[in-house]
């Protein structure tokens, strides 16, 4: 497995992105159900949904949820954290349903991870499967291009008593993100490798894969994407009804 595998599910992760709480997530949540006009009992589902930040909200709302992740720890604080939902430690490259959500979100980056883009081809073929005729796909990425521009090769913080050690380099195609850490003089270290995809990229493999698009935004406000400027690119896309 991946680098993803073992990251995801740390207490170290949980620290370094903090940021990305609950209020956070929300934003999301009122962002996603007002623009397509979600309702109670709608199906979605929260694709690499980690700890379920995102899940809660949306089941919040009387939604239907199921999450699936594939890192196991995360799973398990998922289901303790919205018992209410459903899921599932998956593969997100891996077929999941056939025509059942109305809605499926992909938040925080969470493509790009693979070696072969034929594999982040799969998640949104997946993806589209799974949606009913008429369903909708959102995908929260990085803004790449400002990204690279603007890219930190070193950086120093600490967390709760944890020193994080950050060192980011671009590798063929490939942002890396090495993370050691230190706590109480343990040292342990993590990587993150994400391909950097361009808003051009992604919505190859939207449109290659059947979908439809809606909208560019920056985050989850309604503001046109700038590539110059736009700290996300957010897809909207939408699978046709026939």
């Amino acid at each position: 497995m991946g680098w993803f595998k073992h990251w995801f599910g740390t207490r170290y992760y949980s620290l370094l992105y903090g940021h990305r709480d609950d209020s956070d997530a929300q934003g999301w949540v009122v962002s996603i159900v007002q623009r397509w006009e979600l309702v109670p009992g709608n199906q979605v589902l929260d694709l690499a949904c980690g700890r379920g930040r995102h899940a809660s909200g949306f089941a919040a709302a009387g939604m239907n949820v199921a999450g699936l992740d594939i890192s196991e720890e995360s799973i398990a604080q998922a289901r303790k954290a919205v018992p209410n939902a459903e899921f599932h430690v998956h593969d997100m490259r891996e077929p999941f349903a056939v025509s059942r959500f109305d809605a499926v979100c992909c938040l925080f980056t969470s493509l790009g991870y693979f070696d072969d883009l034929n594999d982040d081809r799969a998640v949104f073929r997946a993806v589209f499967d799974a949606l009913k005729p008429g369903g909708r796909f959102v995908i929260d990425f990085m803004n790449t291009a400002l990204v690279l521009r603007d890219l930190v090769p070193h950086e120093q913080l600490t967390v709760d008593d944890v020193h994080f050690e950050i060192s980011r380099s671009y590798e063929n195609g490939v942002l890396v993100k090495r993370i050691r850490t230190n706590e109480h003089g343990r040292q342990e270290d993590f990587e993150e490798r994400v391909q950097a995809l361009m808003p051009e990229q992604l919505e190859e493999m939207a449109v290659g894969s059947g979908f439809v698009i809606e909208d560019r935004t920056d985050g989850p406000v309604l503001s046109p994407f700038d590539k110059s400027s736009s700290q996300r690119y957010v897809l909207w896309l939408i699978k046709p009804a026939t």
